[in-house]
C-alpha cells in the first residue's frame, strides 16, 4: 500500500517549496516553488525534478509567492498536464507573478548568454518563456475557501485562510486508500493574527499529520504597538536628518499592499503627508489592483476603510511609476521621497538602481520590512556589511539601515505554536520552510511546551502516512 509524502523543497531552507503526496497511483504536488538566494542556489532551479513531471496528477498551490509557485511553468514545460488548484485570489496573483518571473528569466538568460557567447560557452535557454506561462494558466482551477472538492481518487481537498498574503491557503487533504484513511494538513505560509488588511489564519482542529512552516520559529516579532512606534521614529529621524530619501525594498505581493494601507491609516500620525510616495513596481501596482478586486477577503477594518475610500485615493501623495523612464526620473530626487520598489530581498528589480543612487548617502534611510534569505543583498544590509557590490561596483553603506521585523507576514514562534495548539490531538508535525536554526528552536519549544511529536524535514525524507514511519 502506497500512502506517503516525499519532501523535495524548502527542507532545511526557506525557498523552493515542493512536497509530493502519493496515494496509490495518484501523485499530487503541494507547491512547486522557485529556489532563491545566491547564484549557486538559483542554478539549482535548472536541475531535473526528482520525479517525472508527466506522472503528477495535480498541483495544489498554497499561495502565489514565487518560492511556492514559480517552478510550475517549468513543471508544465517538462511534461505536467494535470490540474493546478488554488484559491481564486491566488490565481489572479499568479497571472501577475508568473508573467513577471518569465520576463525576468528571459532577460537574465539573455544577459548571461551575451557573456557566455564572448567566452565561447554553450548558450542557455530560460527556465520558461512568457508564452509557456500563458499555456500554464489554462491548467489553473480556482477554488473558494471552505469548500470541499474531490481532486483525485481517494483525495478530497479544502482550502482555508492562512492570513499570509491575499489568497494564501492552509491545505487540508482527506486521503483514502485500500481501507486506510488519513488526514494531512499543510500550513503553507502562515500569517500573523491582528495584522492589517488580511484576516487571521484559520485554526484547524484535527489531523493525523501536519506539515508546518518554521521561517521565524526561533524568534518573537515585536508587538504591533511597538512596530507602529518604530515606523513613526523612522519618519521622525529621517526628517531630523535632512529628510533624505527613504527606500523600502518590498515584495510586490502582500508587503507592498500592507505598507500602503498602513501609510493611509497613520497618514497624519506618522507625518506621511510631508513626503512624496512612489510605488515603483509595475508588478506591485498590478497586485494592488488584484487586492482591490478581492477586497471581500480583507479583515473587517481594512474592508470598511477600502469601501470608504475606493472612489478616491487612499494616499493623495502616492504616484505610481509604471515605466522604466518614470523610474529613472526618481534618481534625480535628493530628498523627501519614499520609494517602495522590488525586489523584496534586493536581488533584482528597480530597488537595486535606487540603492546605487542612495545607499552611500548618510542622510538616506533603508527600511527592511521582510525576510532576507542567506546570500541576498538584503541579508548583507541587515547583517551590517559596510560595503556591498552592485553590478560589480563596490558601494559604501552610508545610509541608516532599519529592520522592522514587526511587519513580517509570517507567524513567529508564538504564532506557529498557537496554530499547532489548535489541533485537538497532537498530530505528528513536520517542519519545513525554515533555516536549520529556526526549525530546531521551534521544535525544541514545541517539545518542551506541548510534548509535540516534532520532526525536522530533510531533503528527500519520506513519510509513510499509514504507519508514520520516516525514511
Amino acid at each position: 500500500m502506497t500512502m506517503q509524502v516525499e519532501f523535495y523543497g524548502a527542507a532545511g531552507e526557506v525557498t523552493g517549496s515542493c512536497h509530493l503526496v502519493q496515494i496509490g497511483d495518484v501523485r499530487i504536488l503541494l507547491d512547486c516553488g522557485l529556489i532563491q538566494g545566491s547564484a549557486k542556489d538559483e542554478d539549482r532551479n535548472r536541475e531535473p525534478f526528482p520525479f517525472d513531471p508527466a506522472s503528477i496528477d495535480a498541483v495544489i498551490l498554497s499561495h502565489a509567492h514565487i518560492d511556492h509557485s514559480a517552478r510550475i511553468p517549468l513543471l508544465v514545460k517538462r511534461g505536467f498536464k494535470g490540474t493546478i488548484y488554488a484559491q481564486q485570489a491566488s490565481c489572479d496573483l499568479c497571472r501577475i507573478m508568473l508573467r513577471d518571473s518569465a520576463y525576468l528569466n528571459e532577460k537574465e538568460t539573455e544577459w548571461q548568454n551575451r557573456k557566455r557567447e564572448r567566452k565561447g560557452l554553450s548558450l542557455l535557454e530560460p527556465l520558461y518563456t512568457q508564452d509557456e506561462v500563458e499555456q500554464t494558466f489554462g491548467l489553473f482551477h480556482a477554488l473558494e475557501y471552505g469548500k470541499k472538492i474531490k481532486v483525485a481518487a481517494g483525495v478530497t481537498l479544502r482550502l482555508s485562510e492562512a492570513g499570509h498574503i491575499l489568497g494564501s491557503s492552509i491545505i487540508e487533504l482527506w486521503l483514502q486508500h485500500q481501507g486506510a484513511a488519513r488526514k494531512l494538513v499543510y500550513s503553507g505560509d502562515l500569517g500573523r493574527s491582528g495584522m492589517p488588511v488580511l484576516r487571521d489564519p484559520e485554526i484547524i482542529d484535527a489531523a493525523d499529520f501536519v506539515i508546518m512552516e518554521s521561517t521565524y520559529g526561533d524568534r518573537l516579532h515585536r508587538s504591533w504597538d511597538e512596530t507602529r512606534e518604530e515606523i513613526r521614529e523612522v519618519f521622525n529621524e529621517a526628517v531630523q536628518n535632512g529628510k533624505g530619501n527613504i527606500l523600502i525594498p518590498a515584495f510586490a505581493v502582500g508587503r507592498t499592499q500592507e505598507i500602503l494601507f498602513l501609510f493611509a491609516r497613520y497618514y497624519k500620525e506618522w507625518g506621511v503627508d510631508r513626503w512624496r510616495i512612489f510605488l515603483d513596481s509595475p508588478m506591485a501596482i498590478e497586485a494592488t489592483e488584484a487586492y482591490a478586486k478581492n477586497s471581500q477577503l480583507f479583515d473587517a477594518e481594512s474592508r470598511e476603510m477600502w469601501q470608504q475610500h475606493q472612489q478616491r485615493d487612499l494616499l493623495p501623495n502616492l504616484s505610481l511609476m509604471r515605466t522604466a523612464e518614470e523610474s529613472m526620473q526618481l534618481n534625480r530626487i535628493r530628498s523627501g521621497a519614499i520609494i517602495i520598489a522590488g525586489s523584496g530581498m534586493c536581488t533584482g528589480g528597480r530597488i537595486k538602481h535606487h540603492l546605487k543612487h542612495n545607499l552611500w548617502r548618510r542622510e538616506c534611510h533603508i527600511v527592511i520590512v521582510g525576510y532576507q534569505a542567506q546570500g541576498t543583498l538584503g541579508r548583507a544590509l541587515v547583517d551590517g556589511k559596510p560595503r556591498v557590490s552592485l553590478w560589480g561596483e563596490t558601494i559604501r553603506v552610508g545610509a541608516k539601515i532599519h529592520t522592522v521585523g514587526g511587519l513580517s507576514a509570517h507567524a513567529d514562534q508564538a504564532g506557529l505554536s498557537h496554530w499547532y495548539a489548535g489541533f485537538n490531538n497532537r498530530p505528528q508535525l513536520f517542519l519545513v520552510h525554515g533555516e536549520a536554526r529556526a526549525a530546531q528552536a521551534l521544535a525544541q519549544h514545541l517539545v518542551t511546551t506541548m510534548a509535540a511529536p516534532v520532526n525536522i524535514v530533510t531533503p528527500g525524507m519520506k513519510l509513510n502516512l499509514v504507519n508514520g514511519e520516516k525514511s
